[in-house]
């Protein structure tokens, strides 16, 4: 492609015009184009595999690891999973239009609020091709048009991908622009999307820390995003100790590679020496490596000391700090000097602790006697997520349907006029 900024140009000039069309169309047809995109792929399953090959073969050519190639693969599995997930997002409530709050003023006019879409969302992402059809499908149920940057690995499976999802536009209606994948590798793309805020109202990226510091950095469109996902479990000294265990356990080796993994654990001093060489014991099929304050070396057999770094790590691995703290004031106060505002985890028997924990603990998801790993979009009861946010303004945490829509004023009068 020779001039990739009149691509970029032109890219983003369809996709504003293309999101005032999808602002207007009806949840009806919404939802149409969602399900011809999903009997679509459907009856495209053998195309996309075959694209799906020609990924996978340039990946192994290059060298990309087991874990790369393993998120490139579209399996008969995660095809099933994104018709399935498509006929969910149409399942789902449409918020665009809804209004609330409306209440009189004593001038006599009613004010409220209606929901809007934010207009188009670039969403830049790496390696998984099924995400292509998870971040089409809710910016257009969403009624917002979408900019979709894959990584360049699987550039032949979401040009099928994007095939299928541009039928579904076509069968509904709506502007085959609504939903544009980019078709080049170019990296010179990502910059532009980025600095485009005449064409482009929010960025999402989805991948690792290095993609998203990168993004936030050079941006000049707002970004929904979150670095990485230290979070905490806190075994207060009125914790239940199989409680304790259980949520600790499931937390940390559920699944090792997500944001929402446990990463540090605090334990009240007091309760120390019962609980941690029982988890010890529990975690032990799990080989976990501990990185340990002096007091919680002493209790859990071949632990390593802490450093200050340990405190502050995504370890996405059977790795995980602990620390004995003195109270539920001195865990508060940890972590919010280390956490990085996505999910933290009290473990207590008492009302008064859980809700000091929920109201002074600063992330972006705050539980009582639960597991970390339920910080999802889906485990929300959202339907799905376009991602995680830690930010304070506009969306925080689970990015669902309402992440992607704003709100507007709304004033209903009948002639009135201020005096």
């Amino acid at each position: 492609m020779s001039d990739i900024s009149a691509y970029m140009r032109d890219v983003g000039e369809q996709a504003r015009k293309a999101s005032r069309l999808v602002a207007a169309a009806t949840t009806s047809q919404k939802n149409h184009a969602l399900l011809a995109m999903a009997d679509a792929i459907e009856q495209s399953r053998e195309q996309l595999q075959k694209a799906n090959e020609q990924d996978l073969q340039a990946g192994q050519a290059k060298g990309l690891d087991a874990a790369m190639l393993d998120r490139l693969a579209l399996t008969p599995a995660r095809i099933d999973g994104m018709i399935e997930g498509l006929r969910q997002v149409a399942a789902l409530q449409d918020p665009v239009g809804e209004i609330t709050d409306m209440r009189y003023r004593p001038s006599g006019i009613q004010v409220g609020k209606m929901r809007v879409p934010l207009g188009v969302i670039g969403i830049i992402y790496e390696s998984r091709p099924n995400v292509t059809c998870e971040a089409a499908s809710l910016c257009l149920k969403s009624g917002n048009a979408a900019i979709l940057r894959g990584g360049s690995e699987a550039l032949h499976s979401n040009q099928a991908i994007a095939d299928c999802i541009r039928q579904g536009l076509a069968s509904a209606g709506l502007s085959k622009h609504a939903v544009q994948v980019i078709e080049t590798t170019d990296r010179a793309a990502v910059g532009l999307l980025i600095t485009m805020p005449e064409y482009v109202d929010v960025i999402v990226p989805r991948g690792g820390k290095g993609l998203i510091e990168r993004i936030s950095a050079e941006s000049r469109v707002p970004v929904i995003k979150h670095l990485d996902g230290n979070c905490h479990v806190y075994i207060d000294d009125q914790a239940d100790a199989e409680k304790a265990i259980r949520v600790t356990v499931n937390a940390k080796t559920q699944r090792y590679g997500t944001c929402n993994t446990l990463e540090s654990l605090l334990v009240a001093q007091s309760r120390a020496a019962e609980i941690l060489p029982l988890l010890h014991q529990a975690l032990a099929a799990h080989q976990i490596e501990y990185r340990a304050c002096p007091t919680a070396m002493a209790l859990l057999p071949g632990a390593k000391a802490a450093t200050e770094q340990d405190w502050g790590e995504e370890y996405l691995a059977p790795v995980m700090s602990v620390k004995v703290v003195e109270s539920i004031d001195q865990a508060i106060e940890h972590i919010n000097k280390f956490s990085s505002g996505h999910t933290e985890s009290i473990i207590t028997e008492s009302f008064h602790r859980a809700q000091r924990f929920l109201r002074e603990i600063d992330s972006s998801s705050v539980m009582v006697n639960a597991s970390t790993r339920f910080a999802d979009g889906f485990e929300y009861g959202l339907g799905a997520e376009i991602g995680i946010s830690t930010d304070k303004l506009h969306a925080r945490g689970p990015v669902g349907l309402e992440g992607l829509t704003s709100q507007k004023y709304i004033v209903l009068g009948d002639g009135h006029i201020r005096t």
